[in-house]
């Protein structure tokens, strides 16, 4: 494991980290290359037992590894070079916070004596992610003088945190010259020797041990659950545990509103359309029966759902999600519950069968008789809508508009197997990545749709695509610039065209020659039909993956909501 070619104890610091990582269940590496970084880059490219995933821009290169640990449920660790290329993984980092997603980052820096004192490549990282880590710790320079304890048993007080709450943990790693193996020869064995077993061993040194705390039971359940209540689903990244809440919703009788990110939009015991079905007025007065609110998962895309649960008067209303936050933006919470759905259906009795309180599906059927009316033309409500019945596979779904027209239009059928986002902090940037590194994780294909304003700010990392191990097709809906603006109160004119709308006038069509990827710009919904469905077929060692741009006019979704909106609400 630590042959004498180590000529610094640099090496031997930078195996210890990853061996121990390794030992604790961590498979993946994320790196980018740089001189400051060569330790750990050497150990990471000598250890067997890891996937290495390489990028050149450190940004896509933490939302690649971002994508591969919401893929994957594991944590994964990414090396980078000092100075900026430590700065450029803020916006990954930020993301994994906010929505428990499990990154280590492993930053090669200067050592104490070349910190602001004109040394190039330096700038002070200690610290510099603020308080997003659950974890941080600055790792002094490598010596001889500190035991390999000290290094084997910050890994595991640091994956230990991350266990009990999920999100980064940011090794800074002080590495002084040399940094790379020279012809000296370093006999480490007496300082290793401490560690007795472990070096024969494939056990960590000292994990932590932790219990699951089971999810206690409510005792005003059994009445609770008799009540005219409503089930929300936001942000769930099983499956198989939102099955069971669809489930738990029949038994109750109870609405199921399911969020895109639930892994149940695509149910059909889903309300699919509610959320412009809530510009009906018959459709939210029988909402409005409702007594209770049981809620699993948090982050709603629609924001008609989440005014309507800010303003009406609930009764009782609980969350349950297992993130630690509080996760109650307009402060109607009654109960929070720390636990899984699992956990809180485990801990609850399940009614036999309760006969539905609502006539919701009956509703809002007339507005989903609307909705398909105005989806069967080429636009980009008439693509997402169709996207919904056509998709195999896997799904990532970019922010701004693309989230919010599929949570708005998606049909309920066979649907994506599985559904994944950035809606932590929500921001346009990072997306190709992030759904490379997620589409990393299955050998079933995968979507990404995205605006063409986060297009453009990820546009390096279609040079990721081309590696792509299954198909991976990217639907860019090109509204030339942030057509979402035509729908908020901005002051039209000027402000609105110029400031906020920020029109390029640019096509995707030689980006995708650029990084050698297959591209079809269709003008039907039979033309973005067939060429969705051959490129599902398309296999990455043929032509690589498959961009699919949707040129349409900037006002044309804005004008297209508006006036769904005046049929919806009958006037």
């Amino acid at each position: 494991m630590f042959a004498s070619r180590h000529a610094t104890f640099n090496h031997v610091w930078s195996s210890l980290l990853l061996e121990e990582l390794h030992r604790l269940g961590v498979r993946d590496l994320a790196l980018a290359a740089g001189s400051r970084s060569a330790p750990l880059t050497m150990a990471a490219a000598a250890h067997p037992g890891f996937r290495r995933h390489l990028h050149f821009d450190e940004r896509g290169l933490g939302f690649m590894a971002l994508g591969l640990a919401k893929g994957s449920g594991r944590p994964v660790a990414i090396i980078t070079t000092s100075g900026t290329a430590v700065a450029n993984l803020w916006p990954a980092v930020a993301e994994a916070q906010l929505t428990g997603v499990p990154l280590i980052l492993l930053t090669a820096d200067r050592p104490p004596e070349l910190i602001d004192n004109g040394a190039n490549q330096a700038i002070d990282q200690q610290g510099i992610f603020a308080r997003y880590p659950v974890y941080q710790q600055n790792l002094p320079s490598p010596s001889p003088t500190i035991p390999a304890a000290f290094v084997l048993s910050s890994v595991d007080q640091a994956l230990a945190r991350q266990a009990l709450t999920p999100g980064p943990v940011h090794f800074n790693c002080m590495y002084p010259e040399p940094l790379y193996p020279g012809d000296e020869y370093l006999d480490v064995s007496d300082y290793l020797a401490p560690l007795g077993d472990w070096l024969q061993s494939d056990r960590p040194w000292s994990p932590w041990q932790t219990s699951d705390t089971p999810c206690p039971a409510q005792p005003n359940w059994s009445e609770w659950s008799t009540k005219r209540g409503i089930i929300v689903a936001g942000r769930i990244e099983d499956p198989a545990q939102a099955s069971a809440i669809a489930a738990l919703s029949e038994r109750l009788g109870w609405p199921l509103l399911a969020d895109l990110q639930s892994q149940l939009h695509f149910d059909g015991r889903n309300l699919g359309h509610h959320d412009l079905a809530l510009q009906d007025d018959h459709f939210r007065a029988e909402l409005a029966r409702a007594e209770v609110l049981l809620q699993f998962g948090a982050r709603l895309i629609s924001k008609r759902l989440g005014q309507f649960i800010k303003s009406h008067p609930w009764q009782d209303y609980w969350l349950i999600d297992p993130q630690p936050a509080r996760l109650d933006p307009d402060y109607r919470l009654r109960r929070r519950l720390l636990c899984s759905p699992a956990a809180f259906m485990a801990a609850h009795p399940q009614p036999s069968g309760h006969a539905p309180w609502h006539r919701l599906h009956d509703v809002q059927h007339a507005s989903s008789q609307k909705i398909a009316a105005a989806c069967d033309r080429f636009s980009e409500l008439g693509v997402c809508h169709r996207l919904g019945s056509l998709i195999e596979g896997q799904l990532f779904v970019g922010n701004s508009m693309p989230a919010r027209l599929m949570d708005m239009l998606g049909e309920t059928g066979k649907g994506p197997c599985r559904v994944m986002t950035n809606r932590g902090a929500s921001g346009i940037d990072g997306l190709i990545a992030t759904a490379y590194g997620f589409a990393q994780t299955s050998p079933e294909p995968t979507t990404l749709l995205i605006g063409d304003l986060s297009a453009l700010h990820d546009l390096n990392s279609l040079a990721l695509l081309t590696k792509a191990q299954a198909p991976l097709v990217v639907i860019i809906l090109n509204n030339d610039g942030g057509s979402i603006f035509r729908m908020l109160p901005v002051p039209r004119g000027e402000l609105l065209e110029h400031y906020y709308c920020l029109p390029h006038g640019l096509g995707f069509a030689q980006a995708a020659a650029m990084f050698g990827l297959g591209y079809h710009a269709p003008t039907t919904l039979a033309e973005f039909e067939h060429a969705y469905v051959a490129a599902l077929e398309n296999r990455p060692r043929e032509n690589g993956a498959i961009l699919i741009e949707i040129k349409v006019p900037s006002r044309e979704v804005a004008e297209d909501l508006h006036a769904l909106g005046v049929q919806i609400r009958g006037h």
